[in-house]
């Protein structure tokens, strides 16, 4: 494609506009770190983005050396090449490479889940509805990304423009005819689902999180409603959680599009479901769909919340008017999903469940769901990340105290603050919690490795282990490095230690 074609082939609000050099590169790539450029820099226009720290501007001249065809720019700059300028380069560097692949997610069933709370769940059970179906289904989210041929470790939930195009255009060489995706608040802001649009979309919740980038809760639920907004097509329609009080706002705006899901008793919402059983070993649920047929379905993922996000995989399945029957054999065919709630059995009579839980809500859903289910002790063991909403780390202490009868308070990814000022928050939220449970003990173990040791070593047989925080993040991020660290993986080292084998 045509550097002029390109310009041309922008929408009108990403304001592209040709600046200097009279050539006309041919363009079949685009790259935005400068560090990392293409095997054909010549045929490559690198994208000058401001990041938190450096700004792409400022680089440019070293991506013109290295030989890119030209610049994607949001001002001119004093460098002899061809240079597009548009208003803001990281949300027109998706579009830009979605031009110069053709579109691939035109070419897709493309689906979205939304929410604070069970996108990862939802995007894993949607991916095995379509599977089921026979329509072979990539994936975006937070712990992976499937192009239909392999599963990579996700670097973001949304990953940035360039990245989401080139893994849709992997996706259809691979033989897929659906995405879903997670969409964070994050890549909906910064416009990384730019060069995308949505023939289903999902909302599970909204809670507070991430209030360091969105400032307040409504600025939050503002970047998530964009996925309303501006990235549906055609007769597009929305599954939405009408238990969710932000849920029922987008059912009552988009009342066109939107369907409801419900677990609440007596509710009027399009689809519902009742729990029938449930216990460690799983759900389940009687779905009622809108025309009225009552479904069984069962998972053997743990965990009342998990209805909802079933629910919720379901109906988008429905929107999308796959056979019922493949939906809900695609529903039992997702055993596990990584860090969210994933379960071990160990040979010593003790379970243990790994989950990502890092925020209040999702901290006390967890919580919630194990404490009835223990026939002996439930050990909680979490650290609040640093450079995150402070607020919740005592709070989030307080619900351990409430819940559980052994709480370790350990570090998680301290980035720019000290682990030690970070757990004395939470730890005051243990020591101050009203609702203590009777005999509750704590320790404070900053050493994550070492205090995850110290809980599988404590537990009895029928106690319950909940190491919470982290979930399938491989590392540890310390600010200035990032430390190899996998919860499971420390939970089998001291498995193998400790003669005890591991289901």
């Amino acid at each position: 494609m045509k550097l002029t074609e390109l310009a041309a082939g922008m929408p009108e609000y990403y304001g592209a506009g040709l600046r200097r050099g009279e050539s006309d590169p041919d363009i079949t790539s685009l790259f935005y770190d400068s560090r990392t450029p293409p095997s054909n820099p010549g045929e490559a226009l690198f994208a000058c983005v401001k990041g938190a720290h450096v700004d792409g501007h400022d680089l440019a001249g070293g991506a013109v050396a290295a030989g890119c065809a030209a610049l994607l720019c949001e001002r001119e700059l004093p460098l002899d090449i061809p240079q597009l300028i548009v208003r803001n380069a990281r949300a027109a560097m998706g579009e830009a490479s979605a031009l110069i692949l053709g579109y691939p997610a035109k070419r897709l069933a493309m689906l979205a889940v939304t929410g604070t709370n069970g996108k990862t769940t939802s995007a894993y059970l949607t991916r095995s509805v379509f599977n089921a179906a026979g329509i072979r289904c990539g994936m975006l989210g937070t712990v992976v990304y499937d192009d239909g041929a392999a599963e990579t470790d996700a670097l973001h939930t949304t990953p940035e423009g360039p990245d989401v195009q080139e893994l849709l255009a992997s996706m259809l060489r691979n033989g897929c005819e659906a995405c879903v995706m997670e969409a964070s608040s994050h890549g909906l802001d910064q416009g990384r689902l730019a060069g995308c649009s949505y023939d289903a979309v999902g909302f599970s919740n909204l809670t507070p999180e991430h209030l360091e980038y969105h400032s307040s809760l409504e600025s939050y639920f503002a970047a998530k409603r964009l996925l309303f907004t501006d990235y549906t097509r055609g007769e597009w329609a929305a599954a939405v959680n009408a238990d969710d009080s932000y849920g029922q706002r987008l059912l009552g705006e988009f009342r066109d599009n939107a369907r409801s899901f419900s677990l609440s008793p007596g509710s009027s919402a399009d689809y519902r479901a009742t729990i029938t059983k449930y216990d460690l070993e799983g759900l389940t649920l009687e779905v009622i769909y809108p025309d009225g047929e009552r479904r069984a379905v069962q998972s053997s993922l743990v965990g009342e919340y998990n209805a909802s996000n079933i629910l919720e995989a379901l109906a988008m399945a429905d929107i999308r008017q796959i056979g019922r029957d493949a939906a809900i054999k695609g529903i039992q065919n997702c055993s596990r999903v990584p860090g969210r709630l994933e379960r071990y059995d160990l040979g010593n009579g003790v379970r243990v469940f790994i989950d990502f839980a890092h925020s209040t809500d999702s901290m006390e859903k967890v919580l919630r769901t194990l404490a009835p289910l223990a026939k002996g002790k439930i050990w909680a063991l979490w650290g609040a990340g640093g450079d995150r909403t402070a607020m919740k780390r005592p709070v989030v202490g307080g619900l351990m105290a409430k819940y559980a009868d052994r709480v370790v308070v350990t570090s998680d990814n301290p980035r720019s603050e000290s682990p030690a000022a970070i757990a004395a928050q939470v730890e005051s939220g243990v020591l101050a919690c009203a609702e203590k449970k009777s005999g509750m003990l704590h320790e404070v173990i900053l050493d994550r490795r070492e205090a995850i040791f110290h809980a599988l070593s404590g537990a009895a047989p029928n106690d319950i282990v909940l190491i919470a925080g982290k979930g399938p993040e491989r590392f540890i991020d310390y600010g200035d490095r990032k430390e190899p660290f996998l919860d499971s993986g420390v939970l089998h080292e001291w498995a193998e230690k400790s003669g005890v084998e591991v289901a």
